[in-house]
């Protein structure tokens, strides 16, 4: 008798642990090495996975019969049963992979991602699908961000930076009429960013008009919004600095007051929240990074969330390469108008498929990058309440050296997911920041600056000539400025020469607190501090 894989066969075998011989039901998979056949045990109890017929495998208990033991043919299973068990048993192939490798060491390092068995489950299911771009799991990640956030839409992007990409070029829109940005508009926003906060505006023509942020909060100077304002100001840009919420209820009154666009950067503020309302959502753009550092990791990945209609087709054509037509990656004429539509001066009829309404990209994220999304969003809660924990310990530990440092600062009716903890080293302190990050170091706990510092400063404004303004300053010209034009932002400056971060990640627990607290501890001591 043959034997062939995916079939079910009637089989004499001795089954463990009792060895007594017993009949019945194996299905096989393959052919094994010296002639054996690799099997799984039939049972018609519900328990394990279902392959139709009423009958159930536990792909996890694998056995091999030879080919003696098979009595009789009992047919084919389907096809999609035998590719789910095949599924199942690639899975916990890996998952023994992984368990091989034993836990993970964590370092006090100032961000991490948590991955495990769930995620390579889900990056296993989608690899299996091989369709590689935007497929299944795309559409339920969007999905679920967008239910999340309670918007009016979410796009999945291949990066944190191309969602600010994406957010400018949607206000860039033709289709936002006169509220659309064009060259030679501004947009108030801060220097001391990630520099791809910012970038978007100068690579679109629009001009940067800076404000300064407050020590402890890291955050915008609200008061400041009104002296940066100018006839040309069409929005505001501005990020929750590492999670911890600016007033967003005054940005939003002041930007509905003048009629201008709000967007905010949330990439390290998923789950902050302000009077209970989550960050992101009181803008008409939110932007979000998936980036191994930030609070949910889908490798390389991030997120547009779009609370205003007007800008959800505009900013969905710019990610698909600025085409017009909507249908998802492998479908065609879902709308059923593909080749009977007259756009611009194109001939009627021209295929919709290849009908360009923007000049656009392609932002995508993958389907192996959402799956991993899917697993890590259902996660956000436990990484949130672990980082909320990891703070309160923190600032109890080092809240003793508030002489000569100053702590980070939350507004009373914000509830911050923190992406790190920030300190700034006083301008009289008996030392200096890189004293005191290059002790931490040099004891395993990693630092950061503020990201840019004064991004003023940097090469790239430096070493290029870049339109700008600060608070109420008349054009300024990026390469031509000095120290006077700097000193226009002093919670800037102090910033780039005193603040950094340490990491409270939820990798890390109430034993690194403890650790991280003994280095700070013998720091002080031994500079008498």
């Amino acid at each position: 008798m043959e034997i062939t894989g995916g079939h079910l066969y009637k089989a004499r075998y001795l089954r463990a642990p009792s060895r007594k011989e017993e009949n019945g039901l194996v299905l096989v998979l393959k052919s094994g090495a010296s002639g054996l056949y690799a099997v799984l045990f039939v049972s018609n109890k519900s328990e394990g996975l279902d392959i139709g017929g009423g009958l159930f495998v536990s792909p996890q208990a694998q056995a091999e019969l030879a080919q003696e033991a098979f009595l009789e043919d009992a047919g084919a299973i389907a096809p999609a049963a035998l590719e789910a068990v095949l599924r199942a048993r690639a899975i916990c192939a890996a998952q023994d992979c992984l368990a091989a490798r034993g836990p993970a060491q964590v370092r006090m390092s100032a961000s991490g991602k948590n991955i495990g068995s769930a995620e390579l489950s889900a990056m296993l299911e989608a690899s299996l699908d091989m369709w590689l771009t935007a497929g299944r799991f795309h559409a339920q990640f969007e999905a679920k961000l967008s239910s999340f956030f309670g918007a009016k839409g979410a796009l999945a992007v291949n990066s944190g930076s191309s969602a600010n990409l994406l957010a400018v070029a949607a206000l860039c829109s033709h289709r936002l009429g006169a509220r659309r940005l064009r060259a030679g508009d501004e947009v108030i926003t801060a220097a001391a960013a990630f520099p791809t906060t910012v970038a978007p505006l100068v690579q679109h023509g629009v001009v940067p008009v800076f404000a300064d942020i407050e020590p402890g909060t890291c955050n915008i100077k609200i008061s400041q919004l009104e002296k940066c304002l100018s006839k040309q100001t069409k929005a505001v840009f501005l990020a929750h600095t590492l999670g911890n919420p600016f007033d967003a209820h005054a940005v939003a009154a002041f930007c509905k007051k003048h009629s201008l666009w709000l967007v905010e950067d949330n990439c390290d503020s998923l789950g902050s929240k302000l009077d209970g309302r989550l960050t992101g959502t009181f803008g008409h753009l939110a932007t979000l990074s998936f980036y191994p550092a930030h609070h949910i990791t889908t490798g390389e990945g991030g997120a547009l969330i779009v609370n205003d209609a007007e800008l959800l087709d505009a900013a969905l054509s710019l990610r698909d390469w600025g085409r017009d037509c909507k249908c998802p990656p492998g479908q065609d004429g879902v709308c059923g108008q593909r080749f009977s539509k007259k756009l611009g001066r194109l001939p009627a009829g021209y295929d919709h498929k290849y009908t360009y309404s923007h000049l656009g990209y392609n932002l995508k994220m993958t389907d192996w990058q959402a799956a991993l999304g899917l697993v890590q969003l259902d996660r956000l809660a436990v990484f949130t309440a672990r980082r909320k924990r990891n703070f309160e310990q923190l600032n109890r530990s080092l809240g003793a050296y508030g002489q000569h440092l100053v702590l980070p600062v939350a507004l009373p009716e914000a509830d911050p997911a923190w992406f790190g903890y920030p300190l700034t080293v006083r301008a009289g302190a008996p030392f200096t920041r890189e004293d005191l990050t290059g002790y931490l170091e040099e004891n395993g706990i990693g630092t950061r600056t503020l990201f840019g510092g004064n991004l003023l400063r940097q090469p790239a404004f430096t070493e290029d000539e870049i339109k700008l303004r600060i608070l109420d300053s008349g054009p300024l010209l990026s390469n031509r400025m000095d120290d006077g034009h700097y000193a226009l932002l002093p919670g800037t400056e102090a910033a780039m020469n005193g603040t950094f971060w340490i990491g409270l990640w939820a990798g890390l627990d109430d034993k690194h607190m403890g650790a991280m607290a003994g280095v700070f501890r013998e720091f002080f001591r031994s500079r008498g501090a």
